[in-house]
């Protein structure tokens, strides 16, 4: 999507270690936003992001406009159930632009590895199905997220962020740290959440959900298992920021 930041830098430099060739791809995807989402608005800084990458180790930055990436293609990828929940659910048709545009890029570069940020836990699931479902000879490799030194996800929209809401944001990381302590030490799931978004009310977050899941089919769950995460979405001020943190697996 561009407007690159460290954790972008980290996903290209691993795969620089990785492979003989590393190709970046920065396209704005319209497909993925909603009528009432910042499409116009979100940053395409594009010399910087090639400077940036190049500067990482990509080989080659394919960086198409709309019209060659669609042309006049009205087909759409929906991956059912995993995309039915929380980001799926807020924002009808999102994954079915990312699924699509993931395919078309997996079809035009046809890479052997590609590289995703965790931060995107339900993209990363969205993803692995697609691949497994449609038999793409690809090997999804999913990066931690990388953060600020106060926690807080790095983000293309951090940049959104006033002084004031820069200072609160880092209390999701904190929040969901404190959640998966209380979860492991036997709390009960259902209070834990609760709880957790009470706090972020607290705190100036319109909170959209926070909940334990199911990383690989993205349900929630109300008991601990295996693969399980604590997922969260939430406004601060004009801003939407997401994360997540693994509490088993």
């Amino acid at each position: 999507m561009g407007a690159l930041h460290e954790g972008h830098l980290s996903l290209i430099r691993r795969s620089k270690t990785e492979n003989d060739r590393t190709v970046v791809s920065i396209f704005v995807n319209p497909t993925q936003f909603g009528p009432n989402e910042d499409l116009s608005k979100y940053p395409r800084p594009i010399e910087k992001d090639l400077e940036l990458a190049t500067g990482a180790g990509a080989d080659i930055v394919f960086a198409p406009n709309t019209s060659e990436m669609y042309g006049d293609s009205t087909t759409l990828i929906h991956v059912p159930v995993v995309s039915d929940f929380f980001e799926g659910a807020i924002r009808p048709g999102h994954f079915d632009g990312v699924a699509t545009v993931v395919t078309k890029l997996f079809n035009i570069v046809g890479p052997q590895n590609a590289y995703f940020g965790e931060k995107d836990i339900q993209q990363c699931a969205v993803i692995r199905k697609l691949i497994g479902d449609l038999n793409f000879p690809t090997n999804m490799i999913v990066c931690e997220t990388i953060r600020e030194s106060n926690g807080l996800a790095k983000s293309s929209r951090n940049a959104y962020l006033n002084e004031s809401e820069l200072e609160f944001a880092p209390l999701i990381f904190q929040t969901l740290l404190e959640a998966k302590g209380k979860i492991l030490m036997g709390g009960n799931v259902a209070e834990v959440v609760e709880n957790s978004i009470k706090l972020l009310s607290q705190h100036s977050f319109e909170v959209n959900y926070f909940d334990l899941v199911d990383r690989n089919t993205m349900r929630p769950v109300s008991e601990l298992g295996q693969n399980c995460s604590l997922i969260v979405a939430a406004g601060l001020g004009t801003t939407r920021l997401i994360d997540n943190v693994k509490v088993v697996g």
